[in-house]
C-alpha cells in the first residue's frame, strides 16, 4: 500500500468510527436496527434500478461498515459479502451484522487485492456512493469487478458524477470549476476535518487524496475488462450534500437549488458478463 492509500485508510478508519458511533450520524444505526420495517433503506436510485435481489449471491466492494451490504441481505439476497480496506469499518460491519441478526461475510482488504482475498464469483457485484474517487487506477479496478461477476451475472455501479468533483465542496455559492474533470496520475490532496455524515464531527486526520475518473474512462475500462454495458444513466441528484449550496430533496438525495442549470450530479452503470 502506497502513502496515498495509507493516508486514505487512516482517514476512513476515523470516519468509520464517527459514522458508526456518533448520535448525530446520518447513517441512522438505531433506525436500521429497529428491524426490516425500520426507516433506514437504500437511496431512491438504487431501489428503482436494482430490481429483485431474491436468492442472489452479492459481493459489495468498498462497503464501509456494511450497512448497505446488510440492506441488500434484507431484500432477499441468498448471501452477501462485503470488502473494505478499513479494519475499523470491517470490525463494525461484523458487529452490526450480529446485532441485526443477519448472516454476512466481511473481509478486510484493499479492493485491488480482492481476487486474492475473496473466493468465488457472484450474481451481482455492487459498488456505490463515494468509491472510485479514492482509487488511482480505474482499469485495475474494472478488472477486479469483472473477475467477480459470474457469466450472465451483473455489475451495478452508482456514484457521484465526476462533474461535481470539478467544483469546490465548500464554496457557499455557485462558482466556476476549480479542478480538472480529466484524470491525472497525481492525486488531489485535501485537508479537511469534517464528515459528510455528521456536521458536528471534527476529525483529527486531515489529509486525504482523491483521483478523478471521467465517465468515458470508467465505461471503457469496464468494457475492456469483458463486461457488456446495459445502461448508463445520469441524474441531477446525489446521495449527500456534495456541494455546500445543495438542497435536500425526495428519497434522501440532494440537488442544486431551483433556478440553477441542471447538471449531472450522479450516474449509474449496469453491465453483465456474457455467458
Amino acid at each position: 500500500m502506497d502513502e496515498f492509500q495509507a493516508a486514505n485508510r487512516q482517514k476512513w478508519n476515523e470516519l468509520a468510527e464517527v459514522h458508526y458511533t456518533s448520535a448525530n450520524s446520518d447513517y441512522g444505526i438505531d433506525d436500521f436496527l429497529s428491524g426490516p420495517e425500520g426507516t433506514r433503506d437504500l437511496h431512491k436510485t438504487e431501489l428503482i434500478e436494482l430490481g429483485s435481489l431474491k436468492d442472489l449471491d452479492i459481493l459489495h466492494l468498498q462497503c464501509h461498515f456494511g450497512m448497505d451490504t446488510l440492506l441488500l441481505a434484507r431484500k432477499g439476497a441468498k448471501s452477501v459479502t462485503g470488502l473494505d480496506f478499513s479494519p475499523v469499518a470491517i470490525a463494525q460491519a461484523r458487529e452490526l451484522a450480529e446485532r441485526a441478526g443477519i448472516e454476512a461475510t466481511f473481509i478486510e482488504g484493499n479492493v485491488y487485492d480482492a481476487p486474492t482475498l475473496v473466493q468465488g464469483t457472484y450474481d451481482l457485484v455492487y459498488v456505490s456512493w463515494g468509491t472510485i474517487c479514492w482509487l488511482p487506477d480505474i482499469d485495475a479496478w474494472a478488472r477486479v469487478v469483472a473477475h467477480f461477476v459470474k457469466p450472465g451475472g451483473r455489475f451495478y455501479f452508482l456514484d457521484q458524477h465526476p462533474v461535481t468533483l470539478s467544483f469546490d465542496d465548500y464554496a457557499p455559492a455557485p462558482h466556476a470549476p476549480v479542478y480538472d474533470y480529466f484524470h491525472k496520475p497525481e492525486p488531489i490532496a485535501f485537508d479537511q476535518t469534517d464528515s459528510y455524515a455528521d456536521e458536528k464531527a471534527v476529525l483529527e486526520t486531515k489529509r486525504s487524496y482523491e483521483w478523478t475518473h471521467p465517465v468515458g474512462e470508467v465505461v471503457t475500462a469496464l468494457i475492456d475488462a469483458g463486461l457488456r454495458l446495459e445502461y448508463l444513466h445520469e441524474f441531477d441528484t446525489v446521495a449527500w450534500k456534495a456541494l455546500a449550496f445543495m438542497e435536500p430533496c425526495a428519497g434522501g438525495l440532494f440537488r442544486l437549488p431551483e433556478g440553477l442549470p441542471r447538471l449531472p450530479l450522479s450516474y449509474s452503470i449496469s453491465a453483465r458478463k456474457p455467458l
